[in-house]
């Protein structure tokens, strides 16, 4: 069964969504700590779920998996740092355990900085990101939101214009291998045009409505109320307690040249489950709405 929630955690203020996805973020790329991997990348795709669903999320899973073997393949064939020496390949490099789990680390780590970027273009939609960068930068706010709907829009373009082509029999699936190349760059070259046109009409119509002018006053839906309150104080408690833990070494983890492992003291296990708490805030909301108005259902 292929179920999406009403993403509760959307309903915050902007800031609030902010925050949690830069904290999210930052400890995803900056800690190679396969225990914070493992936690970013699973609470990752529990979320991407929750937004998108299963069927939305399910391309996506083959590609990170393809990508993510990639990343281990080019590491072990490129990186031969590491004591422990597990074999040597054709050309006599040798194969280290220490350049297999960094490439694995590595992969795991680009793998859920994809997803929560993806859960982050679901969640900061481009009102919001103008809503909080509009006054203070308002040509890299445009550019921001612009970018991060660039790749939907460009899609169900790309998709409008494949049936259209489909309609007039210029199916790209069908015909001699040069006459799909042929038809495939009519296909990229409508889409560009489309692109670069859609690009200078939006420009033209913020330019036009007085976009970034001092002075300027925009219509804001968002109030920043105490719920937004406790939330922004929860993430920002959670912010300062993981990187004080980071700094004292809670989540020190060396791969070269020898392991050198931080796993199981209290402060390395407090920094983790303090991690996982973060990273599952949304669904935790997301749980206890759904509870709520089962609750309120089953009660009339």
């Amino acid at each position: 069964m292929n179920t999406v929630y009403q993403d509760t955690f959307s309903s915050y203020h902007p800031l609030v969504n902010l925050v949690y996805f830069v904290l999210v973020l930052l400890f995803t790329m900056f800690v190679l700590h396969p225990a914070i991997l493992l936690i970013s990348l699973l609470t990752g795709i529990s979320y991407a779920v929750q937004l998108k669903g299963w069927a939305g999320l399910g391309k996506s899973l083959w590609y990170l998996l393809c990508l993510g073997l990639f990343a281990i393949a080019v590491n072990v064939a490129f990186n031969h740092e590491g004591a422990t020496i597990l074999g040597y390949m054709p050309s006599g490099n040798p194969l280290t355990l220490e350049s297999m789990l960094y490439g694995i680390a590595a992969a795991a780590m680009l793998a859920a900085a994809i997803v929560w970027f993806g859960c982050f273009t679901v969640v900061m939609t481009s009102d919001k990101l103008i809503y909080l960068f509009g006054r203070v930068l308002p040509a890299f706010s445009l550019v921001l939101s612009m970018t991060l709907r660039f790749v939907p829009r460009f899609k169900a373009q790309l998709q409008a214009i494949s049936q259209a082509q489909r309609c007039i029999g210029r199916d790209i699936s069908t015909g001699s291998l040069w006459q799909r190349g042929r038809l495939a760059i009519q296909m990229i070259s409508i889409l560009v045009t489309w692109a670069m046109e859609n690009a200078i009409e939006t420009a033209d119509s913020m330019r036009s409505r007085g976009y970034g002018l001092p002075g300027r006053t925009a219509f804001s839906i968002y109030r920043f109320t105490r719920r937004d309150k406790l939330a922004l104080l929860w993430l920002c408690s959670c912010g300062v307690l993981l990187g004080a833990g980071w700094w004292l070494g809670g989540l020190s983890w060396q791969y070269y040249p020898l392991l050198q492992v931080s796993w199981d003291t209290p402060l390395s296990a407090g920094t983790q489950l303090l991690y996982l708490f973060l990273c599952i805030t949304p669904i935790i909301l997301n749980y206890r709405e759904a509870q709520q108005w089962t609750h309120l259902r089953s009660s009339l």
